[in-house]
C-alpha cells in the first residue's frame, strides 16, 4: 500500500490538533491544500499568521480583539452595572450571537478543576474583583457549564463575592447538563439568560 509523501503526513498530523478535526477531515484538508494553486494556500497561511499576530486578550474583560480596550468594553452603549462572567472568551462570542445581554464581560480563562492542577489563583478572580472595586457593578451573571467543575466554581465565587455586595446569579435553564456554550444555540441562550436566577 502506498503511503503519503513526508510533507502531507506532516500537515495532517498538524490539522488533526485543531478542535474538531479527526484523522479523516484532516487528511482530505491535507491532500486538498496540496493539490490547490500555491497562491490560494499562501493566502490561507498568511490570513493564519496575521490572526494570531494581531489578536489578543482585552486587558478589560480578557475577549479577544485587535484593539484596547476590546469594542464591547468601550461601547457607551453597554449597560455597565451587568456583568456576564464567562469561561473562555469563545463563550462570550455565543452570548453575544443571542442578541439578549447587552451588559458587559468578563472571561474567567477556565475554571476551577484541582484534578486538573486548575485553582482559584490561576483564573482571572483578582481582575474581576479589581473591576468591580472600580466599576459600578450591580449584578454578575455566572454563565459557566453546567458540570461538576462548572458548578464548582460558580458556587466558589458566589461565595468570595459575597462581601462586595454585587448581585450574583446564574443562568438557570436551557442549557444541557454537562456541556458548554458553545454548543447552545441563540434561542437557548437567550432563555438561559433571562432565567437567571440568585445564588445563594
Amino acid at each position: 500500500m502506498a503511503s503519503l509523501p513526508e510533507p502531507i503526513s506532516a500537515l495532517i498530523s498538524a490539522l488533526n490538533k485543531l478542535p474538531g478535526i479527526g484523522p479523516r477531515s484532516a487528511e482530505r484538508i491535507a491532500l486538498h491544500l496540496a493539490q490547490t494553486e500555491a497562491g490560494s494556500v499562501r493566502q490561507l497561511a498568511q490570513a493564519i499568521l496575521t490572526a494570531r499576530e494581531r489578536i489578543q486578550n482585552c486587558g478589560t474583560c480578557g475577549a479577544l480583539t485587535e484593539v484596547q480596550p476590546c469594542r464591547i468594553c468601550s461601547d457607551p452603549r453597554r449597560d455597565p452595572s451587568l456583568i456576564c462572567l464567562v469561561e473562555q472568551p469563545v463563550d462570550i462570542l455565543s452570548v453575544e450571537r443571542s442578541a439578549t445581554f447587552h451588559g458587559k464581560y468578563h472571561a474567567l480563562g477556565g475554571r476551577i478543576s484541582p484534578l486538573n492542577g486548575v485553582e482559584p489563583e490561576d483564573l482571572r478572580i483578582a481582575e474581576l474583583e479589581a473591576r468591580l472595586a472600580r466599576e459600578p457593578v450591580k449584578e454578575i451573571i455566572l454563565a459557566l457549564a453546567t458540570d461538576v467543575e462548572g458548578d464548582a466554581t460558580s458556587f466558589y465565587l458566589a461565595r468570595r463575592l459575597a462581601p462586595t455586595g454585587v448581585r450574583t446569579t446564574r443562568i438557570a435553564h436551557g442549557l444541557p447538563a454537562g456541556s458548554g456554550l458553545e454548543f447552545a444555540d441563540d434561542l437557548t441562550l437567550s432563555r438561559a439568560l433571562e432565567g437567571r436566577r440568585e445564588i445563594h
